[in-house]
């Protein structure tokens, strides 16, 4: 019998877990479920679906997108699902994001949060 498994989380490395997220709770108006040193959770409203954590990591190293020979991967990204792509885009400057100069699609924006991770907003 194959045990229970449910994703609760994303975890983002940074060197400074709580300034992290604080950038996607603005980003998301999720609310901060834990908040220790060094280890910081949100979860999304009313129990729906994962959440994020953050972590500090005094060694991090941002992600290079798009990336060339030798430089660091991205490992994974967020994909954040929106209504409106310019008023998501303006949001997401207004909470600390950088709009990535390379963009691959027409109807996708990449954007670097203040840690350096890439993300998608995209529209169906």
């Amino acid at each position: 019998m194959t045990p229970h498994f449910a994703l609760s989380a994303t975890v983002l490395e940074s060197t400074d877990a709580k300034a992290l997220a604080i950038f996607y709770q603005r980003l998301l108006g999720w609310q901060i479920n834990d908040d220790e040193p060094g280890w910081v959770t949100l979860r999304p409203p009313h129990g729906g679906g994962a959440g994020l954590s953050f972590s500090t990591d005094p060694a991090h190293v941002p992600p290079v997108w798009p990336a060339g020979p030798g430089d660091q991967q991205m490992m994974m990204h967020l994909d954040i699902e929106v209504d409106d792509l310019d008023a998501a885009g303006a949001h997401a400057v207004a909470a600390g994001a950088t709009l990535a100069e390379y963009q691959p699609q027409d109807d996708v924006r990449v954007y670097f949060d203040p840690a350096g991770h890439p993300f998608c907003l995209w529209i169906r």
